[in-house]
């Protein structure tokens, strides 16, 4: 027999009926807390709302299968389901089934409660947001996804790399220029954040030093104060906001400076890392304030093969730890990775489906 534990991170009650034949068993799964049952290696499975509000349109029927696959998959459910469900490989006979509700990605967190700690919400981000240009090992996003998309795609952490060039600061990657003064960045956070769709949301973004430069702390806190939105549209205190206090804002993440020419010094430069070792495999932690940043940022792999093991520390960043205080930590966690010539970007990012048991696609 298998173990299948039944993640309800929805806010209804759900019930899961799984079986072969006559043999079936039905499960109220209540939000928030884990359920595990045993099961055989293979059988079917319907998911639906429990209690007065089952509803059959909302079902989904899937197989659970207990032979080697993928450390994570995606279940295919109808278009119009109110889910997202995901199975996942805990060890050799147990699997996770992880229902999260469907959210409208152009403002999903105008449905989270104000009083929210941002450390509590998964906030999504794209690595290297603005390098469309030097394809293979430069280029980490596609033409086809610039920023307003990426806002609608529900993109919420932004990674800016920047370097000074003639006077203006103009997005880079390592000594690889991305072309999009920082300007223009602002201009497209600012018609987010102000139109009906972004008014309630937030957005983090980090901002990284890629050349040096002793003129670089001022010059992004003058572009700030000059750009579009001005100061008004940022949150620059040390330290976790909760959402009402940001919506409609930026949360500085600053990975540059020591606070000179800044109001506040270091206490007004926003979330501000305290050291950042390079590409530490175990990952590391820091302070924000009161916070504890748990963080992993190991992005030098070996080959390919790393893959597998890179996805594991990567995702385990996020899971919660027995000894965490609640609104006290804050993991961020980096699933980017590259090393040439056995490791490019893509091949990372998209998975390499060999061996299937542990790559992420």
């Amino acid at each position: 027999m298998y173990r299948l534990t039944l993640l309800n991170l929805t806010d209804e009650s759900l019930v899961l009926s799984y079986g072969e034949g006559a043999a079936i068993h039905d499960l109220l799964a209540l939000p928030s807390r884990p359920h595990t049952v045993s099961f055989p290696k293979s059988c079917s499975a319907t998911l639906s709302l429990g209690g007065e509000k089952h509803i059959d349109w909302a079902s989904v029927d899937m197989t659970i299968s207990g032979t080697r696959g993928r450390s994570c998959k995606s279940v295919a459910v109808p278009e119009d389901c109110l889910w997202r469900v995901y199975i996942c490989k805990v060890a050799k006979k147990h699997r996770k089934l992880i229902v999260i509700p469907r959210r409208n990605l152009p403002s999903f967190l105008s449905a989270v409660p104000d009083n929210r700690l941002l450390s509590d919400c998964l906030l999504p981000g794209t690595h290297d947001t603005m390098a469309f240009y030097g394809w293979p090992f430069s280029q980490c996003q596609s033409i086809s996804t610039p920023l307003d998309v990426q806002f609608q795609s529900g993109i919420r952490l932004l990674d800016i790399r920047l370097t000074p060039v003639k006077g203006r600061l103009i997005s880079y990657h390592g000594a690889y220029p991305q072309k999009t003064p920082f300007q223009d960045i602002l201009v497209s956070v600012h018609n987010f954040l102000s139109s009906p769709a972004g008014s309630r949301e937030t957005i983090v973004m980090s901002i990284k030093q890629e050349a040096p430069s002793s003129r670089f702390s001022q010059l992004v806190h003058d572009e700030i104060a000059t750009g579009a939105g001005g100061r008004d549209m940022w949150f620059f205190e040390s330290r976790i906001p909760t959402l009402g206090e940001v919506r409609g804002k930026v949360v500085l993440f600053s990975r540059f400076g020591n606070g000179e020419g800044w109001e506040g010094g270091l206490n007004g430069m926003g979330i501000h890392p305290t050291y950042w070792p390079d590409s530490e495999k175990g990952g590391f932690t820091w302070m924000c304030n009161d916070t504890v940043v748990r963080t992993n940022d190991w992005y030098h792999i070996p080959t390919f093969l790393s893959i597998p093991e890179k996805v594991v520390l990567a995702s385990s960043v996020l899971e919660p730890q027995p000894s965490d205080k609640p609104g006290l930590v804050l993991p961020i966690s980096y699933f980017s990775a590259s090393s040439f010539p056995l490791a490019a970007p893509q091949t990372v990012s998209q998975g390499f489906g060999w061996p299937s048991w542990g790559a992420w696609r």
